[in-house]
């Protein structure tokens, strides 16, 4: 009877500890993907060269599968497979270049990462402050653990979550021209960001 008891006490005991190991795993993997983005930026040589060398980091810690997915919203389940597909990576390109765009090369932001905390399990919120050319940003990074990898699947800046405003602005285009007029949009989108 009192190992039924003690049980459960202990597990309870652990789950602050689980959740700051899962605090911790987040953290970690979003220092280690922005120290890697700061280290390109500071040694690339021209613009072309740091949007090549920055894309691969970036596509290891955004999840553009869940991103796309979300921004889309409910439409998302009335594109066929390859309208996914295709969707997932124009929006890819829109957020690499879009993302890119912001960088000089040999100038990198100064960020610091506040506390995070959990929203539900396996999902955390970390926050930032980054320092860019003598302008101060607020960033909130909502990460979720993709099968042990720790992922971005939403970024809110100054309080405007990303998915959140892509998710208007494609609802709109659904809205308006249906599956056909939203990929529309996005590779005009994306022909514009080049």
């Amino acid at each position: 009877m009192k190992t039924r008891l003690l049980l459960p006490a202990l597990l309870i005991g652990l789950l602050p500890s689980l959740a700051l190991a899962a605090n911790d795993a987040a953290e970690a993997r979003l220092k280690a993907s922005v120290d890697e983005v700061v280290a390109i930026v500071k040694q690339a040589k021209t613009r072309d060269a740091l949007i090549s060398d920055i894309k691969p980091p970036l596509q290891k810690i955004l999840n553009f599968g869940v991103m796309t997915r979300r921004s889309i919203g409910p439409a998302w389940r009335q594109l066929t497979p390859a309208q996914q597909e295709e969707a997932t990576k124009l929006f890819t390109v829109l957020i690499l270049r879009t993302y890119t765009a912001k960088f000089t090369p040999g100038e990198f932001p100064l960020v610091e990462f506040k506390p995070s905390n959990s929203t539900a399990p396996g999902r955390e919120e970390v926050p930032t402050t980054a320092m860019y050319k003598g302008s101060r940003y607020n960033a909130t990074y909502r990460m979720e653990d993709q099968n042990g990898n720790w992922t971005i699947t939403d970024v809110v800046i100054e309080g405007v979550s990303l998915v959140a405003d892509y998710r208007t602005q494609f609802d709109a285009e659904f809205k308006r021209g249906g599956v056909e007029g939203l990929l529309s949009a996005m590779r005009r989108s994306v022909a514009d960001t080049k």
